[in-house]
């Protein structure tokens, strides 16, 4: 039996209003932030195509950063949108028509491993779709519209969910036609709003999103240790 061919889509399009620069092509352990990320996916066995979404401005440089760490699974490089899901919908439309599942990525997730990627995908094909999280480790309260406490979730209940997303194809693209989905932070809630269940696959605490420069100094020490 042939195994389902898997499109990871790597969303690398946002602005890095928060660091000043490209936060992709910022030094990692010696090796860009982005690279890292591709790499990671370069090296699952699980992944059959690499699909890059980044701003019109930085699609040559994103590019040649693939090919100068052999990103030989790059099948497209796209520009994204003005929002996150518009930036997801390009990068999945790029996809090889052979794609039964799709991984959706942040680029700025660069210490994901292979084995976790593996894992999310093979709990997406049993379920039809999966996301990587981890247990929340904090006590959460929900505010009112005064900024007091309204009401103390129990915590063995919530889980920080990270990326890869991972859904089945037919299943994602019924997801979109749904209407207002702009407002969405994440591709969950698309596939939420369908009733569909999404199998939530523990991951490790080290798989951050770099999003400010505390972050970046944090990745570094991960790395070290």
């Amino acid at each position: 039996m042939n195994k389902p061919f898997v499109s990871a889509v790597i969303v690398a399009a946002g602005s890095s209003t928060r660091m000043g620069q490209p936060k992709q092509l910022l030094p990692l352990g010696g090796m860009p932030v982005l690279a890292r990320t591709l790499q990671a996916f370069q090296q699952c066995e699980t992944v059959d195509e690499i699909v890059l979404v980044a701003r019109q401005e930085d699609l040559a440089a994103f590019t040649e950063l693939a090919s100068a760490h052999a990103i030989t699974k790059l099948a497209a490089a796209v520009a994204g949108g003005s929002t996150r899901q518009q930036s997801v919908q390009r990068g999945v439309a790029a996809c090889d028509p052979a794609t039964a599942y799709v991984a959706i990525h942040d680029g700025a997730r660069p210490l994901v491993t292979p084995e976790q990627i593996t894992a999310t995908v093979n709990a997406a094909m049993k379920r039809g779709a999966a996301a990587l999280a981890v247990p929340v480790k904090d006590t959460i309260k929900i505010a009112d519209e005064n900024g007091c406490i309204a009401e103390t979730p129990d915590r063995r209940r919530l889980w920080n969910v990270q990326t890869p997303q991972v859904f089945g194809w037919e299943l994602y693209q019924r997801a979109l036609t749904q209407s207002d989905i702009e407002s969405l932070t994440d591709d969950c809630q698309l596939v939420e709003r369908l009733g569909a269940p999404i199998r939530l696959v523990e991951g490790s605490y080290r798989n951050l999103k770099i999003t400010t420069p505390e972050d970046l100094a944090v990745a570094e020490e991960l790395l070290k240790s």
